[in-house]
C-alpha cells in the first residue's frame, strides 16, 4: 500500500494509529506489529492509567509513519 517513508500512504496509516493503536500497522499489511500495538497499548492503558498507554499510542503512530518497507 505504502511507498516509503513520508508517503501518503504512511500519513494515512499514522493518522489511523493516532485514532486506535496498531490500525495504521494493519493498513500496512503488517498483522503482527498491529496486532503487538494494539494489545500492548490496552494493557498499558489499563495497568498505568494512561502514562505508558499514551507511550506506546504515540510510537504506534510513529511507528506507522516512519515504517519503511523492504
Amino acid at each position: 500500500m505504502t511507498a516509503g517513508q513520508g508517503s501518503a500512504g504512511n500519513v494515512i496509516s499514522a493518522l489511523a494509529s493516532l485514532f486506535i493503536p496498531g490500525l495504521g500497522q494493519l493498513l500496512q499489511g503488517r498483522f503482527l506489529a498491529a496486532v503487538l500495538f494494539f494489545v500492548g497499548a490496552g494493557v498499558l492503558w489499563f495497568i498505568s492509567i494512561g502514562t505508558l498507554g499514551w507511550i506506546m499510542h504515540l510510537w504506534s503512530c510513529l511507528n506507522a509513519a516512519l515504517w519503511k518497507p523492504r
